[in-house]
């Protein structure tokens, strides 16, 4: 998730301080090489199951079992994380180009409390049709382990973590394709 810290930026008895927000960067969360652990215990792995209920249709719940035989990719994501506003777009247009090929993508919001009724309005502001849930108690986060806001995991199939996406960078949606693609047709 996105954390706040308050860094000194003062030299000599001065006393400024700078607010960063980090997100996309992974910061204060884990070492790199717990990061590489942590996924390197999903990848090649059946992905830990979950059931949410979608915001999009009131009481609608969806299962990741129930989705089975299809290629499922699993984004992470806050309204607070700009990184996820370039990724959201992407998301759609990939979920739009193979959704009748078997492709479900599920968006999943580790937003606040608080803010919860800005879920649905920041992904129709980025075009988000697919599925969209919060993860309101974290309990399909801990599963996961996202490290830093987006996170997505894609999933082959017959259940098996085949990718994983940490963050977001610019040429990231046509790596995800390729992996799309390439899992579609086995």
């Amino acid at each position: 998730m996105c954390k706040t810290f308050l860094a000194p930026l003062s030299r000599v008895g001065a006393t400024l301080l700078a607010l960063t927000t980090a997100c996309g960067a992974g910061l204060g969360a884990t070492s790199d090489t717990e990061r590489s652990a942590e996924v390197g215990t999903l990848l090649g792995n059946p992905a830990p199951d979950f059931s949410v209920k979608l915001l999009a249709r009131r009481g609608a719940q969806l299962s990741l079992n129930d989705l089975r035989g299809q290629v499922v990719v699993v984004d992470f994501w806050g309204t607070y994380c700009v990184p996820c506003k370039q990724e959201m777009p992407k998301l759609q247009a990939l979920s739009a180009k193979y959704s009748a090929a078997g492709l479900r993508v599920i968006g999943v919001s580790e937003d606040e409390p608080e803010d919860k009724d800005k879920i649905l309005g920041f992904a129709a502001a980025h075009g988000a049709k697919f599925a969209i849930a919060w993860d309101e108690d974290r309990s399909v986060a801990h599963q996961y382990k996202p490290d830093t806001m987006p996170s997505s995991y894609t999933i082959d199939r017959r259940g098996i973590v085949r990718y994983v996406h940490v963050g977001y960078r610019a040429g990231d949606d046509a790596t995800m394709e390729k992996e799309v693609q390439g899992l579609l047709t086995q």
